[in-house]
């Protein structure tokens, strides 16, 4: 008799560790380290004084590493309840951080305008890349999440 089982859904916990570890990382070690400290092309809120940026950035750091850690907490969670899908994992942390550096680039940037990517530059190639390349790792990511729905984790 042919099985009737549906095929296996994603972890929904297995995918939401992911994108917070994803966007988590998007936001410690991608911007605040290389555009914030790195580069100093801008700070978080970029809106009043040299004190209030670098705080703004301290916050804004906090916060973003307490996305990672809550992130890998799931992480801990799903591996203890069971293996786990590490190619939907990675497609859920590229998910991530694209959606992370696509809203920093459209809502803090454009819409908000607490801080831009750089100043005293035409930010037209600037925005491009930015927003851009946010949606071709979003869209990577979805990708691999597509390709590894039906995968079955390894045993242990």
């Amino acid at each position: 008799m042919p099985s009737t089982a549906s095929p296996p859904r994603p972890d929904r916990h297995l995918v939401l560790s992911g994108v917070l570890f994803g966007c988590g990382i998007a936001g410690s070690v991608i911007d605040l380290f290389i555009f914030h400290l790195g580069l100093q092309w801008h700070h978080f809120y970029d809106l009043s004084t040299t004190r209030v940026a670098l705080t703004s950035d301290g916050f804004f750091h906090a916060f973003t590493w307490l996305i990672t850690v809550w992130g890998l907490f799931l992480l801990v969670d799903t591996r203890r309840r069971g293996p786990v899908r590490w190619g939907h994992w990675t497609g859920a942390v590229l998910m991530g951080v694209g959606f992370f550096q696509l809203f920093d680039g459209v809502v803090n940037h454009k819409i908000l305008g607490i801080h831009q990517i750089r100043y005293g530059v035409d930010l037209f190639v600037y925005d491009l890349v930015w927003i851009g390349s946010a949606v071709v790792v979003l869209l990577a990511g979805l990708a691999v999440l597509w390709w590894t729905r039906d995968t079955v984790a390894p045993q242990r």
